[in-house]
């Protein structure tokens, strides 16, 4: 290392609190690569995904219910990126479109800009609109004057430039998702209002979001209006950034000679993830909210907790007889048949002829984990992670929520059982994050450090390559204990373009 950085960049290092551990492991996987997920099947409803039937529902509701009176509930929701890929067909458009020699349908056609047509037709429908054409016209005068295709111009380039909306550079936690008695709800309303599932009489709910400080008053200007919340903030850290490279893997440098840092992407989170003290933690995207059926996914809420209470229940017993070594061979076998039944975990099969005192030390491994409870639904060709079979380099096959960059596309058996996939990851997650004792367990002791992903980026017009951390529910939770639960679609409403706000979840009831 001493070849390729100088004393200044050790101090460098030094200052953003980066071991240089981390930085021999991100040179490392620079030179060798990190090699692709190895999938074994796709979980289906038959096969590692649970569907469970209406009576169960209800009796998993009603233990959610009864427990959370005894247990500290807290959401935590990744909210810290800018809303740009919500405006991108817009941003397009502006830098693309001919305003002295085309219409707005010649362009479309001249594009292909479908979403565009799409967002003029439906313009009048977006929460923002009444805001957005009375600051347009006080910016243009003439504006009632202009033909449709100059207004709808201008309507757009206030949409993305003036300051007072500028909304594809601020984050979507403070944007206009929808208007609903008399005024506009962004998407901190909507998770703040959604507490009301899990906050107990007399007692604040939790949330906690991660945002970049820049925006910090903009979400506490919004969460004023829930005293009854308690709502905390975090920041992605520094010590989580990773180092840039050039194509030659020489390190890439800034113009002050500094060397290029970026943020390792939402895997870094699990540090903030980590630093909550909550018994139970949801999880969920800050875009993933709706106006309507909203008791339906307060339901499945409930139901996902409920499954949580009842296995970490049945974990905890069993520790208990195993730390204890008091139990019979029967019990063992009930032990045995819910690690491979209920957590999925595949049991060695020699595991009969071990001595009692390794049964106890190899259960006693599996069950004491962190747990998940991941919501999963039907695949509607969303893009994105999803659930499925996988093989790790030490022949352990367990369930896993893998993204599609981290499998071979190339390799027509792992694309086979890709495109089998019948379930989507929507990022509906509750986790038990302490143990039998009651004690928090240590996340980063459960990431699988070879799930990270290497990405070609461009930093000032320049390739650098990227090395991005295990995802938040990829590898940054590989070592959890995994339960898939198949929840409705009407549970799953992001937001990944404007256009999406027109969708019947996020549009006011017609009465």
């Amino acid at each position: 290392m001493e070849n390729i950085f100088t004393a200044r960049d050790f101090e460098q290092i030094k200052n953003k609190g980066i071991s240089i551990e981390k930085i021999e492991k991100q040179l490392y996987y620079y030179k060798n690569g990190i090699p692709k997920i190895e999938l074994t099947d796709c979980a289906t409803v038959s096969n590692g995904i649970i569907q469970p039937k209406a009576l169960e529902k209800e009796a998993f509701i009603q233990l959610f219910e009864e427990n959370k009176l005894n247990s500290t509930i807290e959401k935590f929701v990744p909210a810290s990126g800018a809303a740009s890929r919500m405006f991108k067909f817009l941003i397009e458009f502006l830098q693309d479109f001919d305003t002295k020699n085309e219409t707005i349908n010649a362009y479309i056609n001249r594009t292909g800009n479908k979403n565009l047509a799409i967002f003029q037709v439906g313009l009048k429908n977006f929460p923002f609109y009444a805001e957005l054409l009375e600051q347009t016209k006080n910016n243009n005068p003439n504006f009632s004057e202009l033909v449709a295709d100059e207004k709808f111009y201008l309507l757009v380039k206030t949409l993305l430039s003036d300051s007072a909306f500028n909304f594809a550079e601020k984050p979507k936690g403070i944007l206009p998702f929808h208007f609903k008695e008399n005024r506009i709800f962004t998407p901190i309303d909507e998770h703040l209002s959604e507490t009301q599932f899990y906050a107990k009489t007399n007692s604040k709910a939790k949330v906690h979001f991660t945002i970049t400080k820049e925006f910090e008053k903009d979400f506490e200007e919004i969460a004023k209006r829930y005293p009854n919340v308690e709502v905390s903030y975090s920041y992605q850290q520094d010590n989580t950034d990773t180092l840039g490279l050039n194509l030659d893997l020489t390190p890439f440098r800034l113009e002050n000679n500094d060397l290029f840092f970026r943020p390792g992407g939402h895997g870094a989170l699990i540090e903030n993830l980590n630093n909550l003290k909550s018994d139970v933690i949801f999880i969920k995207n800050i875009d993933n909210v709706a106006q309507n059926h909203v008791q339906e996914i307060l339901a499945h809420k409930k139901l996902l907790g409920g499954i949580l209470f009842k296995m970490q229940e049945e974990i905890f017993a069993f520790i208990q007889k195993l730390i204890q070594k008091d139990f019979t061979s029967e019990e063992l076998n009930t032990m045995v048949s819910f690690v491979q039944e209920q957590l999925f975990v595949a049991i060695p099969d020699d595991f009969d002829k071990y001595k009692k005192d390794y049964k106890v030390e190899y259960l006693l491994e599996k069950l004491n984990r962190p747990i998940r409870i991941c919501g999963m639904v039907k695949n509607e060709g969303e893009p994105g992670g999803g659930p499925f079979w996988v093989k790790d380099d030490k022949g352990n096959i367990s369930l896993q929520i893998v993204e599609s960059s981290q499998i071979d596309l190339e390799n027509i058996q792992q694309n086979t059982i890709f495109k089998s996939s019948t379930h989507f990851n929507p990022v509906d997650i509750v986790c038990g994050v302490k143990n039998y004792k009651g004690e928090k367990f240590n996340l980063l002791d459960f990431v699988d450090e070879k799930t990270g992903f290497l990405v070609e980026k461009t930093k000032d017009g320049k390739p650098v390559l990227a090395y991005e951390l295990p995802g938040l529910w990829n590898g940054a939770m590989a070592n959890w204990n995994t339960i898939f639960i198949e929840v409705p679609l009407s549970t799953f409403n992001p937001v990944k373009t404007v256009n999406d706000l027109l969708k019947p979840a996020h549009q006011p009831k017609n009465e």
